[in-house]
Order: structure tokens, then C-alpha cells, then sequence
């Protein structure tokens, strides 16, 4: 999911950047609600977006929200720097990238968080049934698909190789939809396939055989995206990026502590059944703790070649 910087560019010379959500009647302290617009792709990771909705936490806050389901990072970054967006969820990679092309994106609250668990993490690598690799080092020579190359999965996925004594340069990484990795796999399509949940409990269920932890390999507290915006915003309307951190902040605490709740609302905003539901490995949604772990996917990144600089990380987290 390497970041369509000309695309971006165009968009900010023709586009009003930010300019803050629209407000009803008053906002904020003032006791009315402001309207803001924000972009998350329907996964279980945004649970807590969807449950601060719920509950009223947004509304307590004095935002009314609107959720725009996108693709990921590659549609939500570029809608947030032109202002189509007030906020937006987007993985590490998507928001590094853009921060070493010099796009004004700041983190304003966690997102979600690996479970630290080897073999009970909410992403992983899997194997189809029969197949004669075990671990992580016999991904080396094999094709595994992943949902965008050059982004957290392929990155996650070369230091696991590694990790476990591989040749990671040998991999042969392919570009399918989650959805369609499962099918992959049982057709011989790919030898292996990066996958998260509700791919991950899909996968297993139809024989799959888990090899590799990506996210705890890089890091057992990795947090793997967040909730961004832009410096113009921050600059234009402090109080409304204050109001939505305070919200998606109590949103994280009340799906960390209710997993039930989650559960539940996972199954209104996706078309996930029940069942798999139940079964589902949940990550978790710490509110601290979460900057100094994206050192880690950075490191990486670079050793890969996907970025040539660090991010200045006083700019990149608020």
C-alpha cells in the first residue's frame, strides 16, 4: 500500500485541507454537538469507534459522528489530507509513508494493539491443510499473499522469516483481497497467506495451519494503527481534535473491558455470523504505551527499503 503521493499532491492544491467538523449548535463545552466525518475500514479492529457510537461517548463529547467505511490506509490518507475526512483509522506503514513524503499526518490516539500471544494473536501467517511447512523459516523460497505490498503485512512477515533463520529476500509476495486468501489457499494458489481476523478464524476453521505471530515477532506490544489527523486541523480546531481524542480514548477503555460489547457490536457494522463471532481472537486496545512500539515497524521499514529517513516522531504522534 505504497502511498499515491502525485495523487495526493493533486488533491491538496485543489482542495481546502481540514477546516474542523461542521458544527450543529455549539459544540463541545458549549453543550451542542459538532459534526465531524470519520474514515475506518470495516474491521474488527474499529469495534471501539463503533461502540463509542453506541454508548453516546462521542455525543458526551459534544460530536455527532459520521463513519465512512474505506478500503484502508491507501483511500483514508489521502481523503484525510484533503479535508473529506475530519479523523481517520490507518495502519503504521500508510502513516509513516506518508509522513516521510511530508504529508501533515499526526496521530491522535491509539488504534489497535497486537495481543503479544504467540499462536493467539489476531493476525497471522497460515499454511493450507497438508502442507509441509511448520514454522516461519519454511516461508523462505514460498508465495504468500498479503492484502498490499511494501505495508505492514509483507514488512511483518520478512522480519518473522528471519527471525526464525530464513532467507526472507527469497519470498515471493502477492497482492490478493483478505477475502479472497482463504479460497487461495485451498486452490494451491499461493503457499501462504498473511491473514487477519475474521480471515484468520476462517482459515483455521477450514484446516489452515497457523506458521507465524508477524505482530509479535516485530513487536509483543505493537500497535499496528491509528487514529490520525491533520497538523492543519490540530492548528484550526484544538478543541474538536481534543473533544475526538477524549471520545475514541474512553471508546478503547470501554471495548477493552467489555469484550462482549465488542463482540456484539462487530456483528451490527460487519457482515460477520455469529458464530464466527464467538470465535473470534480479539486484539486489544490499550489507550498508553503505544508510540515507542512503532519504533519497531519503523526499524524494519527501513531495513527493507521501504523509507530512506526516520519520521520526525514529535510531529508524527501529537
Amino acid at each position: 500500500m505504497i502511498l499515491p503521493v502525485a495523487a495526493v499532491v493533486t488533491l491538496l492544491a485543489s482542495t481546502a485541507c481540514g477546516g474542523g467538523g461542521q458544527e450543529d449548535s455549539g459544540g463541545g463545552d458549549s453543550g451542542g454537538t459538532q459534526s465531524i466525518t470519520v474514515g475506518a475500514i470495516p474491521i474488527v479492529d474499529v469495534a471501539p469507534l463503533h461502540l463509542g457510537v453506541d454508548q453516546g461517548i462521542f455525543e458526551k463529547h459534544g460530536l455527532d459522528l459520521e463513519i465512512k467505511n474505506t478500503s484502508g490506509g491507501a483511500e483514508a490518507v489521502p481523503s484525510v489530507v484533503a479535508g473529506e475526512f475530519d479523523f481517520a483509522f490507518g495502519n503504521i506503514t500508510s502513516l509513516v509513508i506518508g509522513r516521510s513524503n511530508d504529508l501533515p499526518l499526526t496521530i491522535v490516539a491509539n488504534g489497535v494493539t497486537t495481543t503479544g500471544k504467540q499462536g493467539e494473536d489476531f493476525g497471522g501467517v497460515v499454511v493450507p491443510e497438508g502442507s509441509d511447512i511448520t514454522d516461519a523459516k519454511g516461508l523462505e523460497d514460498k508465495t504468500i499473499a498479503v492484502n498490499n505490498l511494501q505495508n505492514i503485512g509483507d514488512t511483518t512477515v520478512r522480519n518473522s522469516v528471519r527471525k526464525a533463520g530464513g532467507d526472507s529476500d527469497t519470498i515471493e509476495f502477492v497482492e490478493l483481497p483478505f477475502p479472497e486468501m482463504p479460497a487461495a489457499l485451498e486452490r494451491g494458489d499461493v503457499d501462504a497467506a498473511w491473514v487477519v481476523e475474521p480471515f484468520l478464524t476462517a482459515s483455521l476453521n477450514g484446516g489452515a495451519t497457523e506458521v507465524a505471530s508477524n505482530f509479535v515477532d516485530a513487536d509483543k506490544n505493537l500497535s499496528v494503527a491509528y487514529y490520525f489527523t491533520t497538523e492543519q486541523m490540530i492548528s484550526q480546531d484544538p478543541e474538536l481534535v481534543d473533544n475526538f481524542t477524549a471520545a475514541i480514548n474512553e471508546s478503547l477503555t470501554y471495548a477493552e473491558e467489555n469484550p462482549d460489547e465488542a463482540r456484539r457490536i462487530i456483528g451490527e457494522y460487519t457482515e460477520i455470523d455469529s458464530e464466527t463471532i464467538e470465535q473470534l481472537r480479539l486484539p486489544r486496545w490499550p489507550t498508553e504505551d503505544y508510540k515507542q512500539p512503532a519504533n519497531s515497524i519503523i526499524d524494519l521499514m527501513m531495513h527493507d527499503g521501504v523509507i530512506e529517513s526516520r519520521p520526525d516522531m514529535d510531529k508524527l504522534f501529537q
